[in-house]
């Protein structure tokens, strides 16, 4: 029966994430640009998503999130790629080289602080075994993480590179899972349960009609804000209640896609405004927060296929792309709400309790400021 109850548990936590209402079921809206089908980061063709969620009594409660950013060998055909720095109090591993080349080679990984060198172990296993991948040497893995040692006993470094691979293993298109899942099993967000989120905008016909779209692991503080609401204050939950009792260190990872055809220049200037996305949602990218943007592009077109001696992207005009800009700000926003509206209370390590947002009470005051009905 102990062996059993984990497994329960474990299901009971993934259906309630497949169930769970996001802040649009709620009838709540932001942004003028509409989602795409999923209202996800898989909305973008090709991209898929995995979860290894890892829950046994209460000291366990971590994971990993693997995205895939297109179906073919990353390796082989890479994608432009940009990241950005909001503040750098993490161990985002494999940036430089993305900084210098402009393109990243695996999958995209996230989890905890203290287990980067096992998903780092897991990205060169996969890579190595891609067909066509027998003479290489090199392999730069992109592993983000946040602290989760509030509610997961971090020390224990109870992921393995076998968990990492069962993620990317597991990744599929479609709706993605949100909330205590994968690598936002742990993570606490404004004070209350966060976790996984995931958002997209696809841009009218006029405007390219590409899509981008977004996934967050949030696990940072500040003053909450929905739709423009002060909704921290409103719930006497914000950080520096006590001088102005939180505090408001923590990390967020934002993973960026789109099919437009941009390139590492453009995508650094996209991976910056996602940033403005976190500010709307209250957060202040605060001294002891590992806050980092990761952007791709997967337009097959500007894939970079190394064999050729030439590279010969497309690229939009600078004045396409403020629109990308926009996308990329309210799918940011939504995505960080939906990993607070998905996530539920969770007791973890040393018997903490960390509350899930009360979405009825929030969503009543938002309506009723705003005049919804």
């Amino acid at each position: 029966m102990k062996k059993i109850l984990p497994l329960i548990m474990l299901v009971l936590l993934q259906t309630a994430a497949l169930s769970q209402n996001r802040m649009r079921d709620y009838g709540i809206e932001t942004g003028i640009f509409k989602p795409g089908a999923n209202n996800a980061i898989t909305d973008v063709p090709g991209v898929k998503v995995g979860h290894k969620t890892l829950v046994k009594g209460e000291d366990m409660r971590t994971g990993v999130t693997a995205i895939i950013p297109h179906d073919g060998n990353l390796f082989q055909k890479k994608t432009p790629a940009a990241i950005y720095v909001g503040n750098g109090f993490g161990k985002l591993a494999g940036y430089t080289q993305v900084k210098e080349l402009g393109n990243i080679e695996t999958p995209v990984i996230l989890t905890n602080t203290m287990s980067v060198p096992a998903a780092l172990d897991a990205l060169i296993t996969y890579t190595l075994k891609q067909e066509g991948n027998s003479g290489i040497g090199s392999v730069n893995g992109v592993v983000g993480e946040t602290n989760d040692g509030g509610l997961n006993n971090i020390r224990a470094r109870y992921v393995t590179p076998e968990h990492v691979l069962e993620a990317i293993d597991a990744a599929k298109d479609g709706k993605v899972e949100e909330g205590g899942v994968g690598a936002g099993t742990g993570t606490i967000c404004f004070g209350f349960k966060g976790g996984i989120g995931t958002s997209s905008r696809v841009l009218p016909a006029s405007l390219g009609g590409y899509t981008v779209g977004v996934l967050v692991q949030s696990n940072f503080g500040g003053v909450l804000e929905i739709a423009g609401v002060q909704v921290g204050r409103m719930l006497g939950k914000y950080d520096f209640k006590r001088d102005v009792d939180k505090d408001a260190d923590g990390s967020c990872m934002i993973v960026v896609i789109t099919d437009a055809p941009i390139t590492s220049r453009n995508l650094e200037r996209v991976a910056k405004r996602a940033m403005l996305g976190l500010a709307k949602t209250g957060g202040i990218a605060s001294n002891g927060s590992g806050d980092y943007v990761i952007a791709l592009s997967v337009a097959k077109e500007n894939l970079i296929d190394e064999k050729s001696p030439f590279y010969n992207p497309l690229e939009l005009h600078n004045s396409s792309m403020s629109s990308l800009f926009l996308a990329t700000i309210e799918a940011t926003e939504e995505a960080l709400i939906n990993s607070l509206f998905t996530a539920k209370t969770t007791k973890g390590y040393n018997g903490r309790v960390v509350d899930e947002l009360p979405k009825e009470v929030v969503v009543k005051e938002i309506k009723r400021i705003k005049g919804i009905k």
